[in-house]
């Protein structure tokens, strides 16, 4: 691939043979040389193929390689293009959600931390295949949860109705559709609200280290010293099979509509057409599913938590900061035009003042979630004005530089030890959770420092780990 300077941490993948557009990539000097080590440049090039896509398709600096679309892509599609699983991704609304407290997090000590550990994974089911543990969450809930999102458990009395406001598209993407599902993904979605996953999910307990900005710190609810709560899940198996179901069909029906397809992955269908139109409708009842489901788990969290210091949440100060979907297509304005923009582990950051902001963060901007991985730092970020060249996008974490079985393979117990330090986790042995281990990830420092060194994004807060809550594969 060959990749042109194209100004400080930004790179050009000029168009060439089939690609209809040029592709940009951001990374410094230190991520610049993983870009050669998987086919993520090769799968920009294939997204910049696909009828309708708007100038440059987005690589951003926790690039790697997935399927169809790299993770860490955005790719906007004019309002006649085309619509693909591949370039939304397997885990529909894969997403974060940030609770602050009033708790210095010096108080708790690490019999607490693990006693909070133990009390959440009593209430939150972790690891692949598990149920909800909430009996009163039936085929009616979840069907109401396909139609509206977070504000049907909020009615369920999960949570309160302002936390809507602290939701990306208020915890529901309108156009939703149950008819457009399978009857697997349905059934593998109907009891898996309120559960976390496995794979990179998790609940992390965290310290807030540091604070850049002070006004958008205190805007968010932030302080030095704090303890935090981070909430990495996504839409489970109904979002994973909508995206298999809808990649063999979108693949299937493409060549009726003339469409060369560079790989399955990036199967697609025109967005008008009745296969586009199915899979939005779909992938809008999992989006909407996951954001459910982290209200769920939110609220399971916070009874955890009085469970063990015996105060209300209220009176810990635990409150919804912010809630991000990393995985999604959805209709946006950019440049007095209306695209439907892929992101798929990228995350919107909009900037100050922007009229998509929610009302609650319109002068300072919404938070923008960015964790690293789980023996690293997480932050919080703003998007600037400039940050309209990435259709108001910013990287979704650290990305990874092992594969999961490369990290297996690899990283050692001393490797694995060494680099979780005197972070809690649930996990037995420490096989359970290696191919999450930190060096299987780039350098959240470095992706961070990419976007900010460029104006792209501003540094708001930092947190690090405390204790982190995973679930098996």
């Amino acid at each position: 691939m060959d990749l042109k300077r194209d100004g400080r941490n930004r790179y050009r993948l000029p168009r060439r043979g089939k690609m209809r557009v040029d592709a940009v990539v951001y990374a410094n000097e230190r991520l610049l040389p993983l870009l050669r080590d998987d086919k993520s440049l090769e799968q920009l090039a294939n997204a910049a193929c696909l009828p309708g896509v708007v100038e440059p398709v987005i690589g951003m600096p926790d690039i790697h390689e997935g399927f169809g679309l790299p993770i860490g892509g955005v790719m906007a599609v004019e309002v006649d293009g085309i619509i693909s699983a591949g370039a939304v991704g397997m885990d529909i609304n894969c997403g974060v959600r940030l609770v602050r407290t009033d708790l210095p997090a010096r108080d708790l000590d690490r019999p607490v931390l693990r006693r909070l550990m133990e009390r959440i994974e009593d209430h939150v089911p972790t690891g692949v295949g598990k149920k909800g543990k909430h009996k009163g969450i039936g085929t009616a809930i979840f069907e109401a949860v396909a139609q509206k999102g977070a504000a049907a458990v909020l009615e369920a009395g999960f949570g309160d109705a302002a936390d809507l406001e602290y939701i990306e598209e208020r915890g529901c993407l309108p156009g939703a559709d149950l008819g457009a599902v399978s009857r697997e993904a349905y059934n593998r979605g109907a009891g898996q609200l309120g559960t976390l996953g496995g794979g990179n999910h998790f609940i992390e307990l965290q310290v807030v280290t540091d604070t850049f900005d002070e006004d958008a710190a205190r805007r968010f609810g932030l302080f030095t010293g704090q303890l935090t709560v981070m909430i990495h899940t996504g839409s489970r198996g109904f979002g994973h099979q909508i995206c298999t179901d809808y990649t063999k069909r979108l693949a299937a029906a493409a060549p009726k509509y003339g469409i060369e397809l560079p790989n399955r992955g990036l199967a697609c269908a025109p967005i008008n057409s009745p296969e586009g139109q199915n899979y939005y409708k779909a992938m809008a009842c999992a989006v909407n599913f996951a954001f459910a489901n982290r209200q769920i788990i939110m609220t399971d969290i916070m009874r955890a938590f009085s469970d063990v210091t015996g105060r209300s949440p209220e009176k810990m100060g635990m409150r919804l900061v912010y809630d991000v979907a990393h995985n999604i297509a959805k209709w946006e304005k950019h440049y007095g035009k209306k695209y439907l923009v892929h992101r798929k582990g990228a995350t919107r950051a909009l900037c100050p003042g922007h009229p998509a902001n929610p009302e609650v963060y319109r002068e300072s901007g919404h938070p923008a979630l960015v964790p690293g991985s789980m023996g690293t730092a997480s932050y919080i970020l703003v998007g600037t004005e400039k940050a309209a060249e990435t259709f108001f996008s910013v990287n979704h974490g650290a990305g990874r530089v092992l594969s999961r079985t490369a990290a297996e393979k690899q990283i050692t117990r001393d490797d694995f030890d060494r680099a979780m330090g005197e972070i809690l986790y649930n996990a037995r042995h420490y096989k359970e959770l290696v191919d999450e281990a930190p060096p299987a990830y780039k350098d959240i420092e470095q992706v961070v420092a990419t976007l900010v060194d460029v104006g792209i994004t501003k540094k708001v807060a930092r947190m690090m780990p405390l204790a982190v809550v995973k679930g098996k594969d």
